[in-house]
């Protein structure tokens, strides 16, 4: 299963963001998608799961959740757009990682690219940073990553230019 993990999209589909999400099988966005139109356009190239972030209102609130837990492959993710990161996680986000259980713990938010094991959790962490032209970052970015076989697998960076 090939995975093309976004976030902070605010509003945006820009084509050179796009070509990459035609490549794979899932779109997963970590929140501020922007509206429904936005969140259309990319359910048009590939199936999408998504939550909806801090700038989402009502329309994509009511399409999407807070928070998702869902089995790709074997691996058990747990996605939220405001968490932080191992060890500076949010309150609610650490209370849901004891919950779950996630192998996965995505968010968003941040506008800043991570990815990290986190050993306490025996979990690896991952925010895609922003692919968005709205924001303070000066690099957009997109993770891409195969999960084969209860693995997650061939995770690359894509940077493009704001």
């Amino acid at each position: 299963m090939k995975i093309a993990l976004i976030s902070d999209t605010h509003f945006s589909f820009e084509e050179d963001v796009n070509k990459y999400l035609r490549e794979v099988d899932e779109i997963w966005h970590a929140g501020d998608i922007g509206d429904l139109e936005t969140a259309d356009k990319y359910c048009v190239l590939k199936p999408l799961r998504a939550v909806y972030g801090n700038i989402d209102g009502h329309e994509i609130r009511t399409e999407y959740p807070e928070y998702i837990f869902f089995n790709a492959d074997g691996i058990n993710v747990l996605m939220t757009h405001i968490g932080g990161y191992p060890g500076r996680y949010t309150p609610q986000a650490r209370s849901l990682i004891e919950e779950y259980k996630p192998d996965l713990f995505i968010t968003g938010h941040s506008h800043i690219l991570k990815i990290m094991p986190d050993k306490k959790y025996n979990l690896l962490h991952m925010n895609p940073g922003s692919c968005g032209t709205k924001g303070y970052h000066s690099i957009r970015t997109l993770i891409l990553f195969d999960i084969e076989a209860s693995n997650i697998e061939n995770v690359r960076v894509v940077e493009l230019a704001r």
